[in-house]
């Protein structure tokens, strides 16, 4: 039937071949995916939801709604497609693909689906038209030789790239600019009238003005001229332009706020309960300059009662106002060394927000009611007025807690039995944890310190003491009561949730440990606590960190969405952040979604309902990994900057990581990370065994793995780049001897002898330890 022939069936009276079905799920059946994609089908192009409705005859409030759902679910499937050009067109089942591309500096790329399955790889040609990050539909083509599958674009659905931040150069007639971003595997041309006064070998900001197709490259104009690319605080302004994150508040949110005050008004107080007498404490680290949370725990009959106090945001920022539309638009604050881009502007993340000492603050209360084991009894959530009795770091409670440190004991004595009581707590619950296997790794973070002319002085480890550990625990619970009170209440609300391992690297992580004699339990669903147990087997073997490693990067990343899937890392069947409204936009959801149930108002009255939560929690998640992506850049271009200086001396470092290209050493007690390329080993041929994470000398047998201790030389440093190239000066290991001779990787896995030196260090986690607090 053609298009044409189309425009002579009234799909208003049509009758629905699953009519029946339809109506014995649904109260008021609409009509089915079938005859939906039948309309599409016939109708011979895309349509918009309107359209479609219009078609259909839908017009109550009740059927648009179930329209949306309805259709949502078929693009979740596969079943439709929704283009750039907002209409529905029809995919092709599970043969459709829809994700998120993610570049490659060689020029070719992977697709990181939607729905979770393992990346899909994308040839350089299919690689052209498209840039980072940008969303597309892809159908499998067939697998590589390689054994990984193939993709084909079918259609880009949303341009993510709108400008580029790179250096300027001029090639003869021809000018472009190379994008810093090294996933943005473009250059972008620049026509002579639109260089805007750049000269060669600057830093600037290009705006696209034509994205790429598969026979042009993409086309920009000059918007921005940064300067050298040695400036200091260059590379935050060049992060900030090229992750194209917002640094500047628009001229509404501006009028908004002008009649905030520093002060809470006495109105804003009423009607709340009162715990200013309480002795809440806020504890953070000694950079902190907002507090999100304060806590305070007594000993009862029963057991213990804890309180979770956590800045009420949402009472000044409201939905559809400017305010909430850039804190939706940022997502989250983003911690560069030295500089923050709050969410939220300084009157508020700083100010009427923050639980400054000594000051009356608007909060949200987690009362919590723990019994003598450990465990959650019971929670509420009120709203409340307070006033933090003092501003701690982590350092100070450890000093004063575990130290007995005398001096701080003096000067916070009046604190101190409140404090003992939170540290007995903390441990009463630990056990708990443990019981349950939540995951707690022992990785490590690092700090830049700063001297003049933002130079770094050295990079220091971040101790994380008890303190951390105990606000840590508090916030995990109050999280958790979060999730299961909206859960009860039936209120739409965003998740943090964590998956499992998936299969294809959970088989890798059993065929690794098999190797060393040891064994993850759970068959092919393993728990958290089966992790923890093999954790705690190998604590005393000297290759742990090894281990520990690569059980860490079996995991999946946690994302937000409405999807009650759990958090497979803290071993919890709910888990929401509620504890960092300041910094996080869907700390602020979760706390609207509790102001409006304590209000007595129902669940449909919500502003939100499940596919907007949904759509939140993409559009934050990915906010989340773009500010991480940025922080990282911003932290690799200065560690490059600080080994400039550098080049040509020798230090010991740990293998972090290893590669069919090489292996990347990070310097022990200098945290910072190099390559040393497969090309720069000498007198042998080595294949590179991914189950087992090492690099094999075919005649010498002479072997680089993870964790091995290594010493090399620093022989380049390319600033533009962010890489560091190191030489290794000393030799790696040779297989242990059994009496015969060893099989080479590649023939027989399972046989390999386990490594016979310990790793002693692993790559240091960069986030910041505020961000810890909830994972």
């Amino acid at each position: 039937m053609t298009s044409n022939q189309s425009q002579d069936i009234d799909f208003k009276t049509v009758e629905d071949p699953f009519a029946q079905r339809e109506a014995e799920k649904y109260q008021n059946p609409i009509p089915s995916r079938e005859l939906i994609l039948q309309l599409i089908q016939q109708s011979g192009k895309p349509l918009r939801r309107q359209q479609i409705a219009e078609r259909f005859a839908l017009e109550s409030a009740d059927e648009l709604e179930a329209l949306r759902r309805r259709l949502r679910a078929m693009e979740r499937d596969g079943q439709l497609l929704f283009n750039s050009k907002q209409k529905y067109c029809l995919g092709d089942g599970q043969n459709i693909i829809v994700g998120r591309v993610l570049g490659h500096p060689e020029g070719f790329g992977f697709l990181k689906p939607e729905d979770g399955s393992d990346d899909l790889f994308l040839s350089p040609k299919e690689m052209k038209p498209l840039m980072h990050y940008d969303k597309i539909s892809v159908r499998v083509s067939g697998l590589d030789r390689r054994g990984r599958r193939e993709a084909s674009v079918v259609e880009i659905l949303e341009r993510n790239t709108h400008q580029v931040v790179g250096r300027f150069f001029v090639e003869g007639r021809v000018a472009l600019v190379m994008p810093d971003n090294k996933k943005i595997n473009h250059e972008v041309l620049i026509a002579k009238e639109d260089t805007g006064g750049a000269k060669n070998g600057q830093i600037v900001v290009a705006e696209i003005i034509q994205q790429p197709t598969a026979h042009c490259q993409p086309i920009g104009r000059v918007v921005e001229v940064l300067g050298s690319h040695m400036a200091p605080g260059m590379e935050i302004e060049m992060a900030i332009r090229s992750y194209e994150l917002p640094n500047t508040w628009p001229d509404a949110l501006l009028v908004e706020t002008q009649s905030l005050t520093p002060e809470v008004p006495e109105a804003a107080k009423e009607n709340r309960v009162d715990i200013r007498a309480l002795p809440l404490v806020t504890i953070d680290g000694e950079d902190a300059r907002d507090f999100d949370d304060a806590v305070y725990a007594k000993k009862t009959e029963k057991g213990w009662k804890l309180l979770v106090a956590i800045a009420d945001v949402s009472h000044y920022v409201h939905i559809g106002t400017a305010l909430d539309a850039e804190a939706k638009n940022r997502s989250t604050s983003v911690y560069f060394p030295e500089k923050v881009i709050p969410m939220l502007p300084e009157i508020l993340s700083n100010g009427l927000c923050s639980l400054n000492p000594a000051v009356d603050r608007l909060c949200m209360v987690c009362e919590i009611l723990i019994d003598a084991g450990g465990q959650v009894s019971r929670s509420r959530f009120y709203e409340a007025v307070m006033r933090s009795h003092a501003r701690l770091t982590y350092t100070e409670v450890a000093k004063m807690l575990v130290d007995g440190d005398q001096p701080l004991i003096k000067k916070h004595a009046r604190l101190l039995p409140h404090l003992e009581s939170l540290y007995s707590l903390y441990k009463l619950m630990r056990r708990q944890r443990e019981l349950r296997g939540a995951m707690d790794f022992d990785t490590q973070e690092t700090r830049i310190v700063f001297g003049a002319n933002r130079k770094i002085e050295e990079i220091v480890p971040v101790v994380r003491n008890d303190a951390h550990k105990l606000i840590e625990e508090f916030m995990i619970t109050a999280n958790t009561a979060a999730a299961h009170f909206l859960k009860k209440k039936k209120m739409p609300h965003l998740l943090r949730i964590h998956d499992g391992p998936g299969s294809e690297k959970l088989l890798s992580l059993k065929t690794f440990l098999s190797e060393l004699g040891l064994h993850l339990g759970g068959g092919v669903n393993p728990r958290p606590l089966d992790y923890m147990h093999l954790l705690d087997s190998v604590k005393t073997r000297k290759d742990a960190h090894l281990i520990q490693t690569v059980l860490l990067r079996s995991m999946s990343q946690a994302v937000y969405s409405p999807e009650d899937k759990g958090h497979f890392g803290l071993a919890l069947d709910a888990y929401a952040h509620f504890t960092s409204p300041i910094r996080r936009y869907p700390d602020l959801l979760v706390h609207r979604a509790i102001r409006h149930t304590l209000a007595g108002k129902s669940p449909a009255s919500f502003s939100y309902d499940y596919a907007a939560m949904q759509q939140l929690g993409e559009h934050c998640s990915m906010h989340e990994r773009r500010a991480d992506e940025a922080t990282r850049d911003v932290v690799n271009w200065l560690k490059c900057e600080y080994m400039l200086d550098k080049i040509g001396q020798e230090f010991p470092g740990i293998i972090s990581a290893v590669t069919g290209f090489g292996f990347f050493v990070e310097l022990q007690a200098i945290y910072v990370e190099g390559l040393v390329h497969i090309a720069s080993l000498q007198g042998d041929y080595f294949n590179f065994d991914a189950t087992s994470h090492h690099l094999y000398g075919e005649r010498t047998g002479v072997r680089y793995r993870l964790g091995d201790a290594v010493r090399v030389k620093v022989v380049r440093v390319n600033l533009d780049d962010k890489k560091i190239d190191f030489e290794l000066l000393t030799v790696g290991k040779k297989p242990a001897k059994t009496g015969q001779a060893e099989k080479k990787p590649n023939k027989n896995p399972g046989s390999r002898p386990p490594a016979k030196k310990a790793a002693t260090a692993e790559k240091p986690n960069k986030a910041k330890a505020k961000k810890r607090r909830s994972s």
